[in-house]
């Protein structure tokens, strides 16, 4: 037997942790989805054990008072007066049934209160639960068309102790104050629901919170090692590549290469102790003794690095003061031009890569990087295109655009656009 009803119905996963006994059973039941999701209907507790034999308790009272004073009331044949107590009697009983058919309960003392007075005390109970255990509109039904009988039924049977002007004004307050504790009961327990239902939301959107903050984290770290690990592993790829198809070469290359492998893989450890300690030291904080983050000042050595490396590189750098650059700005105008750089190199062996930066405060930043078409075919790299999927995500969080694509002589050229705003 729900407490809410299903239009209405708020119920909040988790389970009930309480002491059962001292709750109502309805309300464990939608507390509880182990419960819900049985199909059964809930056993009482205690409480409701306590709660339900008072109810029968009143009801009896109420009846045996009403029994007392059938005998004074004048016109009233022995049938309608022994069917009145009989009625009485079915009711009390009935009151142990009101949490399984609370409506029907209700409907049949509405009837029975037609024919017994001695059925008063079961029709109050039948209210009272009306009220807690369905939503208003059933109450305003049946309670309403129970109030608007009442004038014909006392005028048909007069109360022998009150005026007639008396009952009516004692039903209309009793009834009005057994629905409103009723409604009272109703909205405590829908607003126990409510509060936790709203706990299980706030748990459940810290949770999703903290998942997407550990998914961008991760986005970020992936997207962070590919710029700064493809670059040295492609410089660790190539001359490791010389130095395995050119065994005879003099001793003074095979050298130069082995220390371009050492240093190239000093910088990618170094490189890689960076990010840890930035996924370390948390969003936004800069780890403690690691090396700054590359600006645009640092696009003279990047060239330099790929020339020893054996590329040939052209750079055409026509802005005045690289140090005026925002620190973000630069440092995305870096990863554009190593990720671009070190694709050239994958995809264009061979080929004189051409670098060109533009810029002025208030007109933005434009960095192109172009090269040639290859000599020869060059085998397909798997996974490629990812990093400039990166970087387009990159460039368009800073607030510029990036636009890649091949050249009309079979070349490739990227360029990317950033904001430089003045002063």
């Amino acid at each position: 037997m729900p407490t809410v009803s299903d239009d209405e119905r708020t119920r909040a996963p988790g389970g009930f942790t309480g002491r059962r006994w001292l709750f109502p059973s309805a309300l464990i039941h939608e507390l509880d989805p182990d419960a819900g999701s049985s199909g059964r209907r809930p056993r009482r507790t205690a409480r409701d054990w306590v709660v339900d034999f008072s109810c029968f308790l009143l009801a009896v009272l109420i009846g045996l008072a009403a029994a007392r004073s059938l005998p004074e009331e004048t016109g009233l044949p022995r049938s309608l007066a022994i069917l009145d107590q009989v009625l009485g009697a079915l009711s009390c009983a009935a009151v142990w049934l009101r949490r399984r058919w609370p409506v029907g309960f209700a409907v049949a003392m509405f009837l029975v209160g037609l024919l017994s007075n001695c059925s008063g005390g079961a029709a109050m109970v039948a209210l009272f639960t009306l009220a807690v255990h369905r939503p208003f509109r059933y109450v305003a039904w049946i309670g309403g068309a129970g109030l608007a009988l009442v004038p014909l039924l006392y005028w048909v049977r007069p109360d022998p102790d009150l005026s007639y002007t008396g009952v009516l004004v004692f039903i209309t307050l009793l009834t009005v104050s057994i629905t409103g504790w009723g409604m009272f009961v109703r909205s405590k327990r829908m607003l126990m629901l409510s509060l936790r239902d709203r706990a299980h939301r706030a748990e459940t959107e810290a949770r999703l919170r903290a998942e997407q903050a550990q998914r961008l984290a991760r986005e970020a770290i992936a997207r962070e090692m590919h710029d700064v690990l493809a670059h040295r592993l492609t410089l660790l790829s190539v001359h490791a590549g010389a130095l395995e198809f050119r065994p005879d070469a003099p001793r003074e290359e095979v050298a130069r290469a082995a220390g371009v492998i050492r240093e190239s893989a000093h910088e990618a450890l170094q490189d890689l102790r960076e990010i840890i300690g930035v996924l370390r030291a948390g969003d936004g904080e800069e780890p403690s003794g690691g090396r700054p983050q590359p600006t645009l000042a640092a696009l003279d050595a990047l060239v330099a690095e790929c020339r020893e490396a054996g590329m040939k590189v052209t750079l055409d750098h026509r802005v005045a003061d690289p140090a005026a650059v925002p620190a973000s700005v630069g440092r995305t105008a870096y990863r554009i031009a190593q990720e671009a750089l070190t694709n050239a190199r994958k995809h264009a062996p061979g080929t004189e890569v051409t670098v060109r930066l533009t810029g002025a405060p208030g007109d933005g930043l434009t960095l192109t990087v172009a090269n040639p078409a290859p000599p020869a075919e060059v085998p397909p790299v798997p996974g490629s295109g990812q990093g400039l999927i990166g970087l387009t995500e990159r460039a368009t969080l800073t607030g510029g655009r990036l636009r890649h694509g091949p050249r009309p002589d079979g070349g490739f050229e990227v360029q990317g656009w950033l904001p430089w705003p003045r002063g």
